[in-house]
């Protein structure tokens, strides 16, 4: 028996609570990260494995990674945009982790981040953290799968081997294995149930905001499907934005149409994700993994692009796709669902297929798609979960996490307290220090100036010794002047007289 541990939020076969997800942060931020981590997890479990998820956040103790080396024969680490700035300490903890690793670790499906034009300037500061890492994995696996061809590109410029690297793109698209679902079509029209998603990271290069506000328009039966904590908590909590005025053109807060109107929903689990998405007639919008949840579900998806890691997954795979650049506010949904052509995905998915489980084969991983049962029984045991449905906009009633609310809220004033309380002790402490040296100062001050009075004093008796001496000087040469003078002038007379009688 292989005993696995992945990197992942939580096991597909874990039911947690809306309120678990945001408090222990299962999602990392991000909702997308389970829908790969799952497949991942899937793909992986074979009656010869045991699959375990290690969470989403790096513990890089010399403890902890002695527990691996023990408990574990090999760590797996999916990946999405690990190559990005704001990952940079992530990636030092995580390279930090493996370093101390014994056993074999494989990486597949990371990706680097950059703008849409793939100039990879933006990563120069954290190049030495990414050779670190590619270097700890390629020292414990035989290759590392990245997402795609910018990816690839960035680690040969950085000197690793291009035959120590495998393109695979993301393990999400392949949740069904060689197969993927027929993607339905039909026409759009003012009654169809349009599914949006969208990205702050991308407004700076187009109106997404806009976007969404053209489509509900259009399209009375539109949703947002947000995917950050950070919604997460909007959605939970609420805010005081309608009583404020407070206002967006993003969907950030309740005073916000969608928010207003319910039309906002939170996914947790991918299953119950994908099975929701199903009743949509068409998704699009920035998000990747938004759009390739709509796809598994069999719902025609387009994704707006806006950097590398869109484009770089979206040509991999063939998926349709427009650059958010060129995308006017106005666009209708329809014509981007009229001009979206699935056929180079579904043509290419078996070819892919063979990619990535060839990737795994190299690196001494078997799957459940070669090696078990294609994954009847984990969808049958995934399939019997009561997973909560995507989180909607509370409407201020009981339901049901009321308790959680009071109580985390009790913690949020105590810990406050305790932070002001710690924070009086730390400044009355400051300010005794801040005291004491005054009161040094003022010493030395004082000190100072007595010694100041005493160098005055000792200057005005300098003074005066001095002027006493220039008059007693004067009062010798006046002296010698008298007694001198007569007998120096009779000496001139003399000299005087000799000279005029030569």
């Amino acid at each position: 028996m292989k005993r696995i541990l992945i990197r992942s939020g939580k096991s597909p076969l874990r039911v947690a609570t809306p309120t678990e997800f945001i408090h222990q942060d299962l999602i990392g931020t991000n909702t997308g990260n389970l829908l790969f981590s799952d497949s991942a997890h899937k793909m992986l479990t074979t009656p010869d494995s045991e699959v375990t998820s290690n969470g989403i956040r790096t513990d890089p103790s010399a403890r902890r990674a002695a527990e691996i080396n023990e408990q574990y024969d090999v760590f797996v680490v999916p990946l999405a945009n690990a190559f990005r700035p704001s990952f940079h300490a992530s990636l030092d903890r995580l390279s930090t982790l493996i370093e101390q690793l014994t056993i074999p670790v494989v990486v597949f499906g990371v990706g680097a981040q950059a703008p849409d034009d793939y100039a990879t300037d933006v990563l120069k500061p954290m190049e030495a953290s990414v050779k670190r890492f590619a270097s700890a994995v390629l020292d414990r696996s035989a290759s590392i799968g990245v997402r795609g061809e910018l990816t690839s590109r960035y680690l040969t410029d950085l000197g690793f081997d291009e035959s120590n690297i495998d393109i695979i793109g993301c393990p999400s698209m392949f949740l069904y294995g060689d197969t993927f679902p027929a993607i339905r079509s039909t026409e759009l029209n003012a009654d169809s149930r349009v599914a949006i998603n969208l990205s702050p990271d991308a407004i700076p290069v187009g109106d997404i905001a806009g976007l969404a506000r053209h489509a509900w328009t259009r399209y009375p039966h539109l949703t947002y499907y947000a995917q950050n904590t950070a919604d997460a908590e909007t959605l939970l909590w609420g805010d005081t934005s309608p009583e404020s005025g407070l206002g967006d053109p993003f969907p950030l807060h309740l005073s916000h149409v969608l928010l207003r109107e319910n039309k906002v929903r939170m996914p947790l689990d991918p299953a119950t994700w994908i099975a929701e998405l199903r009743g949509y007639d068409f998704a699009y919008g920035t998000r990747i993994h938004g759009n390739i949840a709509a796809l598994l579900a069999g719902t025609p998806a387009v994704v707006l692009t806006h950097d590398s890691r869109t484009l770089e997954l979206c040509r991999y795979f063939d998926l349709p796709h427009r650059p958010l650049s060129s995308l006017p506010a106005d666009a209708d949904p329809r014509d981007l669902h009229e001009d979206a052509d699935f056929s180079a995905m579904l043509k290419g998915h078996g070819e892919r297929f063979e990619r990535i489980t060839a990737f795994l084969t190299r690196n001494d991983l078997q799957n459940t798609y070669q090696h078990g049962d294609g994954g009847v029984a984990f969808d049958a045991r995934v399939a019997a979960l009561d997973l909560p449905a995507s989180m909607p906009v509370w409407d201020g009633t009981d339901d049901g996490q009321m308790r959680y609310r009071m109580s985390r809220l009790r913690e949020r004033i105590e810990g406050t307290s305790s932070k002001v309380g710690d924070l009086t002790t730390k400044l009355r402490e400051q300010n005794k220090q801040l005291r004491d040296r005054l009161a040094a100062a003022e010493k030395r001050e004082s000190k100072a100036k007595a010694e100041l009075a005493a160098l005055r004093k000792d200057l005005e008796t300098v003074r005066k010794q001095m002027a006493a001496v220039e008059r007693r000087v004067s009062g010798i040469d006046k002296r010698v002047l008298v007694r001198v003078g007569p007998a120096l002038r009779r000496r001139a007379r003399k000299i005087t007289g000799t000279n005029n009688a030569n």
